[in-house]
């Protein structure tokens, strides 16, 4: 009987922290509401307090690559995990609103960082030669799957206890995974004698980054990027892809929902309904981007993403379940499908060594836009007491990402992409 490669094993593990640390940050939209009924806080503070969580994350990912490379991945994966433990913990002792940003904007964020930045392409990129563009579909879609799964379970249990027993819930699971991680996670196939999954014979691999400051190797790698076109359209359109997403539908979308007197449990199950099909979307998106031209993968994904935005608001002010249903499935679909295509071409451009800290650099473009849309959401309610706004401004810039993808130069893959 073949043996099943190690490869997938460390899948499989990476897969479920994935799913822990994308649930944390997920669960941000069902906590807003309880926050601010508990502490008398401002729905712009506490949307502030995710947003600097979002933007911190997202800037810390071209570290994370380069501390990657150097520490290894399981001593990340176990640090990255006990950050998160740490402050989820810390917010079942918070009082104040500067605690709020300091435990969420901070110590979660960091937490948070690894696992949803360059984790994926790094797994991918080391472990896989062969499917690597399926691979890195599955571990982006572990975000949706823990959505999926969790989201309504921690929107009931805030309905009918509290907050608390929620946090408790993911507090565990960040347990499970971090005694996960110690037992199966290795840090490269050579330290256990095989070869990454699809890999004949082993080729001479790079050590230069091995005793270099990660600091340096982190803008380095952005120094050689910034003088590059592609990567001032792929950094733009993953602004805009953040704003879109997790900065605006995942901090504001079950908010928007209740404004319409869409029950908690209600709003949060279509969250995680587009889970399902995220999950769906993301995994075909990996095994497209194997095939085909990526360029045109991402200019319909953020066109289709648009044009589902801009029929939200419609539905909810319709108040019609058919067309919030369609929403969810093209939304849902779309959600981060177009992070596959993404690494892919960073990777065609810059080569497979230097493309994990140069896709942190353009991930961290990504939450930059999260960041602006999470805090600048809040802003539009607080305004306008309505998040219309920002889910039509949101769908507008999508059609001006489909553009910045379209216009990238058609890469031919060379050999350090192998």
């Amino acid at each position: 009987m073949k043996r099943i490669h190690y490869s997938w094993f460390i899948l499989v593990v990476t897969f479920f922290s994935i799913i822990v640390a994308g649930i944390t940050m997920s669960s941000s939209g069902v906590f807003i509401d309880s926050f601010e009924k508990e502490f008398n806080w401002d729905r712009s503070l506490i949307a502030l307090a995710f947003a600097v969580s979002l933007f911190l994350y997202g800037f810390s990912g071209p570290f994370m690559a380069a501390l990657l490379e150097i520490v290894g991945l399981k001593k990340m994966m176990l640090g990255a995990m006990a950050t998160l433990l740490i402050g989820m913990t810390l917010t079942l002792f918070m009082t104040q609103s500067w605690q709020l940003i300091i435990i969420w904007g901070g110590i979660i964020g960091l937490g948070a960082s690894l696992f949803l930045t360059v984790l994926s392409p790094y797994v991918a990129n080391h472990w896989f030669v062969k499917s690597r563009g399926l691979a890195v579909g599955i571990l982006t879609a572990s975000t949706a799957t823990g959505q999926l799964i969790l989201l309504p379970v921690l929107a009931i249990i805030i309905e009918h206890s509290s907050w608390r027993w929620a946090i408790g819930l993911i507090l565990i699971l960040s347990i499970v995974m971090f005694i996960a991680i110690f037992l199966f996670i290795k840090n490269k196939p050579q330290d256990i004698g095989i070869l990454p999954y699809g890999m004949e014979e082993e080729l001479e691999l790079h050590q230069e980054n091995q005793k270099k400051n990660p600091i340096r190797i982190a803008f380095s790698g952005l120094f050689e990027a910034i003088k590059v076109k592609e990567f001032w359209l792929l950094a733009g359109s993953f602004f805009i892809c953040g704003l879109s997403t997790s900065g605006l539908v995942g901090t504001h979308f079950v908010s928007y929902c209740i404004s319409f007197g869409v029950p908690l449990v209600t709003a949060a199950s279509f969250l995680s309904f587009m889970g399902v099909f995220n999950l769906v979307g993301t995994t075909l998106s990996g095994w497209l981007s194997d095939r085909f031209d990526n360029r045109w993968l991402l200019f319909w994904y953020y066109l289709l993403r648009g044009t589902s935005l801009l029929i939200l608001p419609y539905a909810l002010m319709q108040g019609s379940f058919t067309l919030l249903t369609i929403f969810t499935i093209f939304y849902g679909l779309d959600w981060i499908a177009t992070v596959p295509p993404t690494i892919s071409i960073s990777r065609q451009i810059f080569g497979t060594n230097k493309s994990s800290i140069i896709y942190g650099w353009i991930f961290a473009s990504h939450q930059a836009g999260a960041a602006v849309a999470a805090y600048g959401g809040g802003l539009i309610y607080k305004f306008f007491n309505s998040y219309t706004w920002a889910f039509f401004l949101a769908g507008m810039f999508c059609a001006l990402a489909s553009l910045f993808v379209i216009i990238v130069k058609k890469q031919t893959p060379h050999q350090a992409n192998i």
